[in-house]
């Protein structure tokens, strides 16, 4: 009996020792303030890079997964964990990747999952010189979530972008379209080194160009939180708001980004699967796919 192996992106299964990447599993939504379901979108993602998505690349012309190493590694159920805990969890695995010589790829679960990455980078990089291309309909820089929540914590989905701000990163804000007053206050005084791109309000689509100068630093690390893109596009989240990134804008965005600039870590979020379709886990997995090859593009032969 002769038995085929199927082609699969995640071409080293759960061998994380020979991959160029490692593809991070954080289910985590304690924080979560709307529609629950966060916690199953990285099991969604994974589904759609394992059978759905195709091997071809468009731009690249190959089979991208034949020239680089993609594992996958799942933190497991650690949803029942507090907010500091969890977050010390996702720190010390990015961590052991990192010097481990990995690409971290992260997959979320609720927002707040990108802080861990972001602090075990920040090891390895000044975070002076990165720059944070947030991809939002919000901008997260709340100082905690008291304003909503009856159990408040200052590591909530809504403080992430505040506490990497913290750490001394740059951010770019790319598709704002709502805040509180709390947050406007903090943006409007730190100018310098936080930019933020609104969408609607009367405000014209910034240009690709026009982001991409924004963009002072070599390195980049780039969070998408899919709430960012129209809900016609990403459906399939937690906090819905109209309006937001067409497709292919976002799509030439990220590509420019990610194979212009020095790619040192990038994370997908806020995945909220619906039973309705699959469009936004399958659209979060063509970004990894495409993220992935701009990185090792020298890889591509």
């Amino acid at each position: 009996m002769i038995m085929f192996m199927l082609d699969t992106i995640i071409n080293q299964g759960k061998n994380v020792k020979n991959a160029d990447v490692v593809i991070l599993s954080a289910s985590y939504e304690k924080t979560a303030s709307s529609r629950k379901g966060t916690a199953s979108g990285p099991k969604a993602i994974l589904k759609m890079l394992d059978s759905k998505l195709e091997l071809f690349d468009r731009k690249y012309k190959k089979e991208v997964s034949k020239f680089i190493k993609i594992a996958k590694h799942d933190l497991g159920k650690i949803s029942a964990l507090t907010p500091k805990k969890a977050l010390e969890k996702i720190t010390n695995e990015s961590t052991k990747l990192l010097n481990a010589g990995k690409f971290v790829f992260l997959l979320g679960g609720e927002h707040s999952v990108s802080l861990g990455l972001l602090i075990a980078l920040s090891k390895k990089y000044n975070p002076k010189d990165v720059t944070v291309l947030q991809i939002d309909a919000h901008c997260d820089l709340r100082n905690d979530d008291s304003d909503y929540s009856d159990d408040p914590s200052n590591l909530a989905h809504s403080c992430v972008l505040r506490r990497t701000h913290e750490l001394g990163y740059n951010l770019v804000q790319v598709g704002i379209r709502t805040y509180a007053k709390m947050e406007y206050d903090y943006f409007t005084k730190n100018k310098k080194t936080i930019t933020v791109f609104e969408f609607g309000n009367g405000q014209k689509v910034p240009s690709i160009a026009e982001i991409l100068k924004s963009i002072k630093t070599k390195y980049v690390y780039i969070t998408i939180d899919v709430d960012g893109f129209d809900p016609t596009y990403m459906p399939g989240t937690g906090t819905p708001v109209q309006g937001g990134l067409e497709w292919w804008y976002g799509v030439e965005l990220i590509d420019k980004v990610s194979s212009t600039k020095e790619l040192v870590g990038a994370d997908i979020v806020e995945v909220s699967p619906q039973k309705e379709t699959v469009l936004t886990e399958y659209g979060s997995a063509q970004l990894l796919y495409s993220i992935i090859a701009n990185k090792f593009k020298d890889k591509i032969k």
